[in-house]
């Protein structure tokens, strides 16, 4: 069987996004486009501040996520929100993990036709 050279490189699966908890922050992000605020954040994503705060610079300087700080009642306020290159660049990420998902169903499903010829149950 021939397949085309680099058929599954997945190149577009960036490794800044790729990350759990980068994909997290980015997932929640683009769930709220008016953006959230960092402890909210936080709770969304499972992390720590200090871990939060480490991606969402990570995000920031490759362009992905903004950051607008302020005070609200005197109290320093953080709001996270995905920027446009960020919104594409996720929605290009999601396109090949999908690729990804696609080609591993078909492979499965594939193995377990070649299973049942042979008489072998598989789950």
């Amino acid at each position: 069987m021939a397949e085309a050279k680099g058929r599954f490189a997945y190149d577009g699966l960036d490794r800044i996004i790729h990350e759990k908890a980068r994909l997290s922050v980015l997932t929640s992000l683009v769930s709220h486009p008016k953006g959230v605020a960092f402890n909210d954040l936080k709770a969304l994503c499972g992390l720590t501040d200090g871990n939060l705060s480490r991606h969402v610079q990570i995000l920031g300087e490759a362009g992905l996520v903004l950051v607008e700080k302020s005070f609200v009642d005197n109290r320093p306020h953080t709001v996270c929100k995905i920027s446009a290159e960020g919104r594409r660049k996720y929605l290009e990420y999601l396109a090949v993990l999908e690729q990804v998902v696609r080609d591993a169903a078909k492979a499965a499903k594939r193995e377990k036709a070649a299973g049942a010829r042979r008489g072998l149950v598989t789950g």
